[in-house]
């Protein structure tokens, strides 16, 4: 799929897959390579989300947000809330609209909602992040972040709560990639033969696979 397709996204079993990828909740690990892109997944669950009538946050770091919004009609793209780290990530300008601390404040942030609505978080990408911060620290705002409507003793009516990340797995070694499949509620690695695509999907609930 292009980004395009991937935004244009889709009937029948293709409609499926991208319920199940949302219905857990929690974080939906995108494992892509340079043979097979994810983007076109993540924009396509982002879609799927909107019209669903969840919140949707973009963090974008990876490509501009005009890239992003590619192939998503006018409806679409006014439902998404999206964060632009891409063109300032550092904040050097001081712009009132961005967050302090750059895309981890923004997950920090998220982590203090208590809006019913079910939100979902679409992170682009997870392997930007893991480049310039330290796994542990990423890995433990992600864990805040993707937990915080099943929380003990929480007694607040928080909405159930996706975050889509999108890792370029070819970048990174077998530990920080660990890290964060351990993270995953739902991973899906990407791949294909003779030209034809494909997902892997790996499911984990409580005391199964």
């Amino acid at each position: 799929m292009t980004p395009s397709e991937g935004a244009r996204a889709g009937t029948g079993r293709e409609l499926e897959m991208l319920d199940s990828l949302l219905a857990l909740g929690g974080l939906v690990l995108l494992r892509d390579s340079v043979e097979w892109e994810g983007r076109s997944l993540l924009k396509a669950l982002v879609k799927k989300s909107a019209l669903c009538g969840e919140q949707v946050h973009i963090l974008g770091c990876e490509v501009s947000e005009e890239e992003f919004r590619e192939g998503f009609d006018s409806d679409i793209n006014n439902r998404l809330v999206y964060h632009d780290f891409f063109r300032d990530p550092l904040n050097w300008s001081k712009t009132e609209e961005a967050f302090p601390g750059g895309p981890l404040g923004a997950l920090r942030a998220m982590c203090k909602r208590t809006d019913p609505v079910p939100v979902t978080i679409a992170l682009d990408s997870l392997s930007w992040l893991l480049l310039r911060l330290p796994c542990t620290t990423l890995c433990q705002v992600l864990h805040a972040v993707s937990h915080q409507d099943s929380c003990p003793g929480d007694s607040s009516s928080v909405g159930k709560v996706s975050v889509l990340g999108l890792l370029h797995e070819e970048l990174h070694g077998p530990g920080p990639v660990g890290a964060l499949s351990s993270l995953a509620q739902t991973e899906v690695t990407l791949g294909g033969t003779m030209g034809q695509a494909s997902a892997h999907i790996l499911c984990r609930r409580p005391r199964q696979r």
